[in-house]
């Protein structure tokens, strides 16, 4: 017995008459919170660089894959063999340079004939646009990625970064009037033009944004760490009144981190953040 069909009959005892009360009460959406979790433990996983914890969490992950094709078998929907089935045809209609005749040499080459495949694809239906597959759910910063990628790959694009910094120019300068102006609604508008760009200007620089704005993250948090224990040793804590005081800290931590993580790298160019690496260019489904 394989492995994939014994996890299959492990969720069919779940879910059975004689099964787990709690899994028989779950439904597609009572699900939805445990996927986003699991996805986000792989992850975490893969930026530990831990290969044991990658496996579990991958493993954690197929279980609500299979939990979600199990429900909506039971409801004569589908199964897990159509969900498999289904990806392996879509995989092989698009690589036709693998699976049939042709040749591509590049990644280029392949993610425009790619978006042209899938092009042919949405031809008929309700909505051909090609950010419909985009998932409206996805984080604000990635989402952004995302749809300029997509434009890119037709051709809708500045020719280098430069013509992203002079786009980033005019965003802040639009920004600074209309907080001067103090328009609420313009000052979000411009916010979210800036934030779009400045995603469009990672993707020329071969940066994930939602990447790179995690490692800003765990800096901060980094440093005010070190900033809340050297309050604590002094018998305080962070407040409005101390601010001279954390200011103080903040660089002494900046200088203290720097120097015990030689090896990491921040998306500012220091060396106290996570590391961060290039991703390639994604095909998205």
């Amino acid at each position: 017995m394989s492995e994939m069909v014994r996890l299959r009959r492990i969720m069919e005892e779940l879910r059975g008459p004689e099964g787990c009360p709690w899994d028989r009460e779950q439904t597609l959406e009572s699900l939805r919170t445990y996927l986003i979790e699991e996805a986000h433990e792989v992850i975490a996983a893969i930026d530990d660089g831990s290969p044991e914890a990658l496996r579990e969490e991958l493993g954690d992950l197929l279980l609500q894959i299979l939990f979600q094709a199990r429900v909506a078998e039971e409801s004569g929907a589908f199964d897990i063999e159509a969900v498999m089935k289904g990806i392996g045809d879509k995989i092989v209609s698009r690589h036709p340079h693998v699976f049939a005749s042709g040749r591509l040499d590049n990644s280029d080459q392949v993610l425009q004939q790619w978006e042209q495949l899938k092009a042919d694809e949405r031809r008929g239906r309700r909505d051909a646009s090609m950010f419909a597959s985009v998932p409206a759910a996805l984080p604000a910063l990635l989402k952004a990625l995302r749809i300029s990628s997509k434009a890119a790959r037709v051709g809708f694009d500045w020719s280098d970064a430069a013509g992203v910094w002079s786009k980033i120019e005019e965003e802040m300068t639009e920004l600074g009037e209309a907080v001067r102006r103090g328009e609420r609604d313009a000052i979000a508008e411009e916010i979210g033009d800036l934030l779009f760009t400045v995603a469009n200007l990672a993707r020329h620089e071969e940066v994930d944004p939602e990447q790179a704005l995690q490692a800003a993250n765990r800096k901060f948090i980094e440093r005010f760490r070190y900033v809340e224990e050297a309050l604590a040793r002094d018998g305080t804590r962070p407040a409005p009144e101390r601010r001279d005081r954390m200011e103080e800290l903040w660089e002494e931590a900046k200088a203290a981190l720097r120097r015990t993580s030689p090896g990491r790298t921040d998306p500012s160019g220091g060396t106290s953040g996570s590391g961060l690496r290039p991703d390639p260019p994604r095909k998205s489904a």
